[in-house]
């Protein structure tokens, strides 16, 4: 399927401007306040809202800017250069949470939840995770067992971004174990004042402060037929694919922005700071350490460029997802690491942008797919279509 943006490049550029405008004057001024306080300020999310991100990949005739990947990307890398729990405010709804809607809800789904998804109002949440299922949801465990018209759901969820603030819990359950007809494992769209939930407090993290993920607990939690998303049972598990896939591309975008700002402020520091009367940026080491940042971030943005394009045309939409998100993540890790070095003692204080950057960007290796279960998906699928190949050859 290709897909094609409503939004023309004129509008576009409008629109990231103004995102840049909005990112460089007032959200970075607040970074330390988001950081001290673990949380957005009202008055950002306003405008954030107002701005339209909490839509900006919803399609416009259910009140969204209607952006494609391509010009997705390009808002990502904006939202990659401050605090990445902004982008957390915002991310389920433009992404893994609303795309299940977008890709596969039923037209009286869509009318329920993506206007209000798309203006703020509602935020939804992508309940895959469990304790024993992560990046593979193969091995979900919570279960949704039939009883009339209504379905009633039982298990546990870890590490749901937004599921403290959420309206709406996007919920991936088995109803049956895998057979010959499918993966037996639907998705439901769950009311977050449905009886039966329980959302633990938020959980505490090592970085991102701001970007609130918890616990769900599902106890006897009962819907109608009406919230099986698509209608089918067996929709749950390439709905999970496909956004995550989507999702991917997109956290590349967020590490290319993070490893942008890491060089930017490496740079800053190493033509003012000085040892022995010298600023540090006139050795030569120092030179080298920038000049490996820089070389990363150019390589990661003209890949997540290129991978977003053949998203869009239905070119590749598996291994060049998942080649941008390990390459891009790893990339941002690494310049990170090499931004608190150039900085010295100071890089390692808190208040210190790259300190933050570097407790920030550690967890874009984990969260949509861990860096491993990446390498799987590319050397496993490059081996298969060769295989594939062959078989059609003789």
């Amino acid at each position: 399927m290709v897909t094609t943006s409503a939004v023309g490049p004129e509008v576009f550029a409008d629109i990231l401007a103004q995102t840049r405008e909005f990112i460089r004057k007032e959200v970075m001024p607040r970074e330390q306040e988001i950081a001290e306080t673990d949380s957005i300020p009202d008055d950002l999310r306003r405008k954030a809202a107002a701005m339209g991100l909490f839509g900006y990949a919803i399609p416009q005739e259910w009140g969204g800017l209607g952006l494609d990947l391509t010009q997705d990307v390009e808002l990502a890398m904006e939202f990659g250069y401050t605090s990445l729990a902004l982008r957390s405010m915002f991310g389920t709804n433009n992404g893994i949470a609303g795309q299940v809607l977008v890709g596969f809800g039923t037209d009286e789904q869509k009318a329920r939840w993506l206007e209000d998804i798309a203006s703020g109002a509602v935020v939804a949440s992508f309940a895959l995770t469990e304790p024993g299922a992560g990046s593979d949801p193969s091995g979900l465990r919570t279960r949704a067992t039939r009883d009339g018209d209504d379905w009633v759901i039982d298990g546990e969820k870890r590490f749901i971004t937004n599921a403290p603030l959420a309206g709406l819990f996007v919920v991936f359950a088995r109803t049956r174990p895998a057979d010959e007809n499918g993966t037996g494992i639907a998705v439901f769209l769950v009311p977050a004042d449905t009886p039966g939930i329980e959302v633990s407090p938020k959980d505490r993290k090592m970085g991102q402060e701001g970007a609130w993920t918890a616990d769900i607990r599902f106890t006897d939690v009962r819907v109608r037929s009406s919230a099986l998303v698509g209608g089918s049972e067996d929709v749950g598990y390439r709905a999970a694919m496909t956004s995550l896939a989507r999702g991917r591309v997109h956290i590349a975008a967020l590490a290319v922005g993070s490893a942008q700002r890491a060089l930017d402020e490496s740079v800053s520091y190493a033509a003012t700071a000085a040892q022995g009367g010298t600023p540090i940026g006139d050795f030569q080491l120092v030179q080298a350490m920038i000049a490996d940042i820089a070389t990363g971030v150019m390589a990661g943005r003209a890949m997540v460029r290129e991978v977003a394009a053949r998203y869009v045309s239905g070119a590749d939409r598996r291994i060049g997802p998942s080649a941008a998100k390990l390459y891009c993540t790893e990339m941002v890790g690494h310049a990170a690491d090499l931004a608190v070095q150039i900085h010295g003692g100071t890089g390692y204080m808190r208040a210190v942008t790259v300190e933050r950057i570097y407790r920030d960007v550690r967890l874009l290796r984990l969260y949509e797919g861990t860096s491993e279960i990446q390498r799987l998906i590319i050397g496993g699928g490059l081996v298969e279509a060769a295989r594939r190949q062959v078989a059609g050859s003789r």
